[in-house]
């Protein structure tokens, strides 16, 4: 369950409530620049202001220095900037960094950090909870409380390359949307922050670097196409076989392997962009060489990978990683029929970081 403090009421009686502030973050660029208007301020420096919160990811008004002392003030009394904070931070044996990230509303989330030789990639999230309840899912089990904003998605890569420049002296190199919720149900967020941290007047990251991972809502993957996008997808498939995906993604029964084969060819021909299919592998359940079949047939209908990905069991579900032997097996299928195949082992399972882990716990 997500942690969540409930603010002491106090009484307002003979107390005046003092007027809301505003989320600068949230404030349109011509919203500012009438604001600065009517304090006296030439129109350029809302510009200024959106440099230091995108650019600089800066979270405090004082540390805009290049703004006269007066203006930081007013700004101060009539606007806020509601950052994310790591609340709990865990190390795992193989490098691998969870952090426990808390909202302004007291909601948590976790991002994480996941070091190779090469790589250093942020896993986040864009939802507190998720409510496609996926059977092998940890954060399945939990309520969808709410969206992420942007700007909330955004915290999580700054503060995540933070991280990696501090513990091994490199900055990100990835991003994925694989932590918390569906990215697909918080569309227009998680576009906003893409374009925060791709733009040139943000983080200047290549698009190319970033993935976002979809249980498979079919008008949204569609969607994706006619805003062509130039990040890359992945969809966790799991199964290749109807009967077999709806008892472990309940999604499917909406959005059936026919509609999403047809929304992931809409979606090339709109954007000519890289897909992934995301892959576990469970003991007696997907495991066998006719599953590989049936997932190599769903490979020919548009240009994909395949990542086969370790399974990290959790103690809500029943389902358990299959033997190396059939893994290996599976993917051996695969490869002789054309396919990249990635194997991609679990990092971070000692602090419950892999894969269908990620979920919020109350440790009281």
């Amino acid at each position: 369950m997500e942690m969540s403090v409930k603010p002491k009421i106090a009484s307002s009686v003979g107390v005046a409530k003092p007027a809301a502030k505003k989320d600068l973050r949230k404030t349109a660029v011509a919203d500012l620049q009438a604001f600065m208007t009517a304090q006296g301020q030439p129109a350029f420096r809302a510009k200024q202001i959106q440099e230091w919160l995108w650019k600089k990811s800066v979270t405090d008004v004082a540390a805009m220095s290049n703004l006269p002392q007066t203006l930081r003030e007013q700004l101060a009394e009539q606007f806020d900037i509601l950052p994310v904070t790591i609340a709990q931070q865990q190390k795992s044996n193989d490098g691998t960094i969870k952090l426990g990230l808390q909202l302004h509303d007291k909601h948590l989330v976790e991002g994480v950090l996941i070091p190779t030789e090469t790589r250093m990639t942020a896993c986040v999230s864009s939802q507190v909870g998720c409510s496609l309840t996926c059977k092998f899912c940890a954060t399945g089990y939990m309520d969808r409380v709410r969206n992420l904003d942007a700007a909330e998605i955004y915290d999580q890569v700054v503060l995540i390359d933070r991280l990696a420049k501090q513990n091994y002296n490199m900055p990100l190199t990835n991003i994925v949307y694989m932590g918390m919720g569906e990215p697909l149900l918080n569309y227009a967020n998680v576009l906003e922050s893409i374009r925060l941290i791709t733009s040139p007047e943000g983080l200047g990251w290549s698009p190319k670097r970033i993935t976002v991972s979809t249980a498979g809502i079919a008008k949204m993957i569609r969607k994706l196409g006619d805003d062509k996008v130039k990040f890359n997808l992945a969809l966790s498939l799991h199964a290749a076989n109807d009967e077999k995906r709806n008892q472990i993604m309940p999604i499917n029964e909406s959005n059936s392997l026919v509609a999403l084969r047809d929304a992931l060819k809409y979606f090339y021909a709109k954007t000519k962009g890289e897909i992934t299919f995301e892959y576990i592998v469970f003991y007696k359940f997907n495991d066998t060489l006719q599953d590989a079949e049936e997932l190599y047939q769903f490979t020919k209908h548009v240009p994909v990978k395949v990542n086969i990905i370790e399974y990290n069991p959790i103690s809500e579900a029943q389902y358990v990683n299959t033997d190396p032997q059939t893994l290996d097996k599976f993917a051996a299928y695969l490869e002789k029929r054309g396919v990249v195949v990635n194997v991609r082992r679990s990092r971070g399972k000692d602090i419950d970081a892999a894969c269908g882990q990620l979920a919020i716990r109350n440790k009281n």
